[in-house]
């Protein structure tokens, strides 16, 4: 069977997957499991996966290129060497491009499939990284016949779940299981296809961004009918784009529609997108590209690749699937604005009881997945007059206040201790929301201190007593000695007593004010205040203009 695929193959892919053989025997390949941070098992690689990637390949329209990390993880990357400097990473001509995509889907048992969502989700992450979906939600997707289109198709599913509008516009249809798909996906979120002559005539104002995702690394020749129509297009608009501030974005997948894979625009004439995604490595012609974002996504490529074309890539930012490279463009801090898009916060839908309110707001806020929707500012201020700022978690919520823990030797403790007064602010940003509350400061009992200090980890409990907040010391070493010293003394498990200068403060309101973003800046702003009503102490409410 392999003899006959390698007959069937082109002289070029036969060289290509000589060398791939040579470089990944067919026999059972073990590898160790550590690279998938299990050490006690060897996975091994059956010879027949080795020839599944190769039957029934196309090679103008199959081979992509695709990168990362995802099997091992950060692990590889002590294999691809880090790197920072843009002109020292790694750019592939369309040979090596080609034997990676060969090396992956055969002895490394990579299918199309899995590369391809990888390689959409990318797109859309890097997308999402630049264009929120909150200003520029309304994308176009224009998908060619190959897996670059696929890749298209992938990135329109993923922008949808990320919150934006994207239309398809995807004339030849490529007649695999794997495509058709894809469509059926998208139809059943409801995701538009459009034919080319059902696209707007002036797409400057129908779209915020673009996605050429019509070739990839492998197109060579002149483009055809439509694509060439479709192309000259994107080439009308970026020469608009240096005439006009506001116009649709344009985003190409690896190889902008056109280019050579290795010299790039040739005749100068062609597609000058706004962003790049480059995909495996950037391919040679990246290098001519002058855009202002250029990310690299993917992130799975293995140490063994790495290795072999000693490819030296930036590290991906925590779980990111996309990276950055270069700088970003130096932004005019003034021209920074959201256009926040709300429900309206209205009287009739604001609970009479403010704590009641903060409640539902702040189940919101866990709900949304936020990190820390426990986290607020809090505002003191001493004798001298001069206001201090900092970030500190909610740990208590009752009619009585909000509570905090703190050191109570600490400088918001001695600017308590002149002036009893202070101000929160919980700023939930996925939600548009923030809060403010004001009022008078006073300890928490000892007892309630004692009995959450003792609900902490004993780690916290250690670093309450290691740290002697706001004082100056020498260095991190003084907090480790004292941490391996305090550690050591209760290592039989004993209760760690409670320090006399650690302990809490609540802040019992006298205003809240509840803010929710809205469009051009007409936000919604309700203000609880004190006051006493027919005897009874009552919440007045509020609305303040914005």
């Amino acid at each position: 069977m392999l003899a006959q695929t390698l007959m069937r193959s082109s002289r070029t892919m036969k060289c290509l997957l000589t060398q791939s053989l040579l470089q990944f025997p067919l026999p059972n390949i073990p590898i160790s499991a550590a690279n998938f941070g299990d050490t006690n098992q060897i996975l091994k690689i059956p010879p027949f996966s080795c020839v599944r990637g190769f039957l029934g390949f196309n090679s103008r329209i199959n081979l992509r290129g695709y990168c990362s990390n995802s099997i091992t993880g950060l692990k590889s990357m002590a294999t691809a060497r880090v790197v920072h400097d843009p002109e020292s990473i790694s750019y592939l001509n369309q040979r090596e491009a080609a034997e990676i995509d060969e090396i992956l889907m055969g002895p490394l048992g990579f299918s199309v499939d899995q590369l391809m969502e990888l390689a959409g989700l990318s797109v859309a992450a890097s997308i999402a990284e630049v264009y929120k979906p909150t200003e520029c939600n309304r994308v176009l997707a224009i998908c060619g016949p190959g897996n670059n289109g696929g890749d298209g198709l992938v990135a329109a599913r993923h922008l949808h779940h990320f919150g934006y509008k994207p239309v398809i516009c995807y004339p030849k249809r490529t007649a695999k299981t794997l495509y058709n798909g894809l469509v059926t996906q998208l139809v059943s979120l409801s995701i538009p296809f459009l034919s080319v002559e059902d696209l707007p005539v002036d797409l400057s104002t129908s779209y915020d961004v673009i996605v050429d995702a019509i070739f990839g690394f492998s197109f060579h020749g002149s483009p055809r009918p439509p694509f060439d129509g479709l192309i000259q297009r994107f080439v009308d608009l970026g020469n608009l784009n240096q005439k006009q501030q506001k116009l649709p974005a344009i985003v190409s997948v690896d190889i902008p529609s056109g280019w050579h894979v290795e010299e790039g625009d040739l005749s100068g004439e062609g597609i000058k997108p706004n962003m790049l995604v480059s995909l495996t490595a950037p391919k040679l012609c990246a290098k001519k590209f002058s855009g202002p974002h250029h990310f690299l996504g993917g992130r799975f490529v293995p140490p063994s690749i790495a290795e072999k074309f000693k490819l030296n890539l930036p590290e991906y930012p925590g779980s990111s699937m996309c990276v950055r490279i270069g700088k970003p463009p130096r932004v005019d801090i003034s021209t920074l604005r959201e256009n926040y898009i709300s429900p309206e916060f209205s009287e009739d839908q604001a609970d009479a009881d403010p704590f009641a309110q903060f409640q539902k707001w702040f189940d919101d806020a866990m709900a949304s997945g936020l990190k820390e929707p426990n986290a607020m500012s809090l505002c003191t201020t001493g004798k001298d007059g001069k206001p201090s700022l900092r970030m500190v978690l909610l740990k208590g919520l009752d009619k009585d206040g909000f509570v905090w823990y703190t050191n109570y030797e600490s400088r918001k403790a001695h600017q308590i201790s002149e002036n009893p007064h202070a101000a929160l602010l919980f700023y939930w940003d996925a939600l548009n929301r923030q809060v403010r509350i004001e009022g008078p400061v006073q300890k928490v009992s000892d007892e309630e201190s004692e009995k959450y200090f003792h609900s902490r980890p004993r780690g916290s409990q250690i670093g309450a007593i290691v740290s002697k907040q706001s004082t100056v010391i020498s260095g991190r070493h003084v907090l480790h000695q004292l941490e391996e010293e305090l550690e050591a003394q209760f290592a039989d498990g004993s209760m760690i007593p409670k320090p006399k200068y650690w302990g809490g403060y609540r802040l019992k309101p006298q205003l809240f004010e509840f803010w929710q973003g809205q469009p051009s800046r007409l936000h919604d702003r309700l203000r609880y205040s004190p006051e006493v009503m027919d005897g009874k102490n009552v919440w007045k409410i509020d609305r303040l203009a914005p």
